[in-house]
């Protein structure tokens, strides 16, 4: 078992940070409100930390979880960041959905110091981080990999080495622009079939036993139709991602026109108060109009 720290305490960090106990790890917890710590440590055991350095030293794989590209550098590149505190040889794995670029500049900062650094984002959302059932995209070396990578599968369905630093931040870009059109698309379909007067349960197991088939089709058709998004992967998150999509687009010249589409649907959703919604309220806005 391994002596690891975990930074970043929120709907995902925390569950994941909960399996890395249950499976026997020794874990140091630091969130920038302590009192998510000490809850964390009431929970789970293990240790709370006053500073993102203080949990990282002596700690064999730092793991991080964070809000955005800005408190990512803080923790890992800022003055009492993990980096500067890490020994030599050690593993830093980043699990927040940040832009490509970021990554590698923690990845270069790490190589001068010894420090291994993958970038390592997760895809399953809130109910996968609870259950253990994550999907981890990973950029960086191979050696370092290979020993985080067991530890990682204590909240991991899947984890893959995608290429060099940021690669797995380009590969959770790409997972998140096919979720984008896919959840406009069933929220068009449900919406179409309520109209036209179906049986919108009968459709659903009908057609998801076909090419329509999707994750969010048997996850969240019955709560898309019942208008209940207080749960899940929330709207102001994805357009954070999507914005991240948007940039990276700009840079390699790829066209994502669905995308920046979705993006204004998910403003209209923010103004309709469902900034913490779950992504697939996308379906509100056409039963918003539907009562013009």
């Amino acid at each position: 078992m391994a002596n690891v720290a975990f930074l970043g305490l929120g709907v995902m960090g925390f569950p994941m940070a909960g399996w890395l106990a249950k499976k026997g790890h020794a874990v140091t917890v630091y969130n920038r409100t302590a009192a998510k710590a000490e809850k964390w440590c009431k929970q789970h055991g293990g240790k709370a930390a006053a500073t993102p350095a203080e949990a990282a030293a002596g700690a064999e794989i730092v793991f991080s979880c964070v809000g955005d590209d800005p408190d990512l550098r803080e923790i890992a590149l800022g003055s009492g960041g993990v980096i500067a505190a890490m020994r030599r040889g050690c593993v830093y794995v980043d699990h927040t959905t940040a832009w490509a670029d970021v990554a590698r500049e923690i990845a270069a900062a790490g190589g001068k110091r010894g420090v291994a650094c993958l970038d390592a984002p997760v895809s399953g959302g809130q109910a996968g981080a609870e259950n253990g059932k994550l999907t981890v995209m990973v950029g960086g070396e191979a050696a370092p990999f290979a020993t985080a990578e067991p530890v990682i599968r204590s909240y991991a369905q899947a984890v893959r080495l995608l290429g060099p630093a940021g690669s797995g931040q380009l590969t959770k870009m790409v997972n998140q622009i096919a979720i984008a059109g896919v959840v406009q698309g069933l929220a068009e379909a449900l919406n179409f079939a309520r109209k036209a007067g179906l049986d919108v349960a009968t459709v659903v197991d009908t057609i998801s036993k076909g090419a329509a088939q999707s994750w969010q089709m048997e996850n969240r058709w019955k709560t898309m139709s019942d208008g209940k998004f207080d749960f899940g992967f929330a709207v102001e998150w994805m357009r954070k991602d999507l914005r991240i999509c948007l940039q990276e687009a700009r840079n390699n010249g790829a066209e994502l026109p669905v995308v920046a589409l979705v993006d204004q649907f998910y403003a209209d959703v923010v103004g309709m108060g469902g900034k913490r919604w779950d992504t697939s309220s996308l379906i509100a806005r056409l039963n918003r109009n539907d009562k013009k």
